[in-house]
């Protein structure tokens, strides 16, 4: 890689003010920093020692998202296989999830990519590596069966009305990746909603675009009698649950891996735990409140056990990845309890008091968004009242 690392260090003054390729300057750095990493060093204190920035800061969770894709790969084409009557081995699930999968992918990181060049150019500032995470979590949280014109159009407004129209990475106040699934939820409810989404399968003989397989949200939602038993006979264990293995969106499903980057980032001080445990408490809290007021009349999705609320659907995956976002999440500690127990407690009502979403998570979040200047602002103003008499 000497010559490549040699060819950068020639280039590099045809970049910088008074070259004649100053204005593509914001492409040469990112692209740089992409390939060699950050070279930049202080020759006098102060000196940071933290080796996290925002470039490492996203690879990071890039990393962790990776297990949810190739997840989301095999499951993708593991309930195609099983609807289309095929044997489900584990190379012809992945080739089939492939194909349906990676496009998505690619689209979203195509248009993504390209509205985030157009902004840099048009304010002459650095490419921002937030958009590497968005272009990835955004395709995970769709049905496999999104056309590609919508993931084309939903990222778009993801990036464009969720991010650059407040000044770009760090002034949005809502997850770029949920505005642009809100969007097209809203827009498009008939390929965005419904039991017919979530299994893409080629039939023998013919092309099927989708069958009609029940979610276990939407068993929870429809069924009369106790819950659990409902979700065991449509073969939604707890075991299944937790692990991922069933229709859903593309790689929002597995708590298993859900948890598994939790600890990764965590550990490396990347998310906080505090809105993770805080929307595990919120979901759990809000999930054993509705145990207790539910009579003999009341909806059977209100006796459902608490802890199948954490393990079914995204909630897991937008706990996780979604609403530890740092820029629209709170800044104070104390916030982001508030802020992760009002994103689990909504995640329950959402989904239990109306039938017609029975998924939560996404509203949840992008509600808590809204309201994560205001807990910081009361936070900071309750410390200072506590101070000013002590002055």
């Amino acid at each position: 890689m000497n010559w490549l690392r040699k060819f950068f260090d020639n280039q590099r003054r045809h970049f910088q003010p008074g070259g004649k390729w100053e204005r593509w300057e914001f492409l040469f750095e990112p692209t740089e920093k992409f390939l060699f990493g950050w070279q930049q060093l202080t020759s006098g204190p102060p000196h940071v020692r933290d080796s996290l920035n925002v470039q490492r800061y996203m690879v990071f969770v890039i990393l962790a998202l990776l297990p949810c894709l190739f997840f989301g790969i095999y499951n993708v084409g593991y309930q195609g296989l099983l609807a289309a009557g095929r044997p489900a081995g584990l190379w012809p699930s992945i080739l089939l999830g492939a194909g349906k999968v990676l496009p998505l992918v690619v689209i979203s990181y195509a248009f993504g990519l390209g509205w985030e060049v157009l902004f840099s150019y048009v304010r002459r500032h650095p490419i921002s590596e937030g958009v590497f995470v968005t272009a990835m979590l955004f395709p995970l949280t769709l049905p496999p069966t999104t056309p590609w014109w919508q993931v084309a159009l939903g990222i778009s407004f993801g990036v464009v009305i969720g991010k650059e129209i407040f000044g770009g990475t760090g002034r949005n106040f809502l997850n770029p990746a949920l505005t642009g699934r809100a969007f097209l939820y809203f827009a498009y409810p008939v390929q965005m909603s419904g039991n017919a989404i979530w299994t893409a399968v080629a039939g023998s003989g013919r092309a099927v675009d989708a069958v009609s397989a029940a979610t276990p949200l939407a068993v929870a939602a429809s069924g009369t009698g106790p819950v659990e038993k409902a979700l065991a006979d449509a073969g939604y264990g707890f075991a299944k649950l937790f692990t991922g293995l069933y229709p859903a969106s593309i790689g929002a499903s597995s708590t298993l891996l859900c948890v598994a980057g939790a600890v990764f980032l965590v550990a490396l001080g990347i998310a906080s735990w505090r809105i993770i445990a805080g929307g595990a408490a919120g979901i759990l809290a809000t999930g054993w409140l509705l145990n207790l007021l539910a009579g003999p009349s009341a909806p059977a999705f209100w006796k459902l056990n608490p802890v199948f609320h954490l393990v079914m659907g995204g909630a897991a995956f937008g706990l996780v990845f979604m609403a530890t976002d740092p820029v629209s999440a709170p800044d104070t500690h104390a916030a982001r309890w508030i802020y992760g127990l009002l994103i689990g407690a909504l995640t329950v009502m959402i989904r239990v008091l109306n039938p017609a979403f029975p998924e939560g998570i996404m509203l949840a979040i992008l509600f808590g968004n809204v309201f994560a200047p205001l807990l910081d602002y009361m936070v900071v103003a309750l410390r200072l009242k506590k101070r000013i008499p002590n002055v």
